[in-house]
């Protein structure tokens, strides 16, 4: 896929070369140029000549876009907010505290949650933020002294 990329990148028209590129797996940030996204959807999906590497994109919409699990925000003057973004489907099912996962994953879990929490990436007030992470945690049977212990650092 790095190859593919590089390729794609370099061989672009400069009217829609992207400004910025990022790839964690399956999903790509970009920024190019208005009116451009069409043109190097295009481009990106004739590099692979196999056909089985097909690129979609989902346009900004209000100054929003979503990517992995974060919301940027365009900001008035220009610069970025970072929220945390949860697809509709999210259910809020996180591993369950009685699985028979060892007990360092179960604690890393809640030591997560409490620090996306605290990070105020969270959209909501800072009470809102730990109401919801309270529920997270009695849906995931996590005991008090789970609650205790995972967030020790916090």
């Amino acid at each position: 896929m790095e190859f593919l990329e590089q390729q794609a990148i370099a061989t672009a028209p400069l009217d829609c070369r992207p400004k910025l590129w990022k790839r964690y797996v399956d999903d790509v940030l970009e920024i190019i140029r208005k009116g451009q996204v069409q043109n190097l959807t295009e481009h990106l999906n004739k590099v692979d000549t196999t056909g089985s590497i097909q690129f979609t994109h989902e346009a900004e919409e209000d100054g929003k876009i979503p990517f992995l699990d974060t919301l940027i925000v365009r900001q008035p003057d220009g610069s970025v907010k970072l929220l945390v973004y949860r697809k509709k489907a999210h259910t809020d099912r996180y591993l369950q505290f009685d699985s028979h996962h060892p007990l360092q994953h179960k604690y890393s879990v809640i030591r997560t949650l409490l620090e996306r929490c605290n990070s105020g990436h969270s959209s909501g007030g800072q009470n809102q933020r730990k109401r919801t992470y309270n529920i997270s945690f009695s849906e995931m049977w996590v005991p008090e002294m789970g609650h205790r212990k995972g967030g020790e650092r916090y």
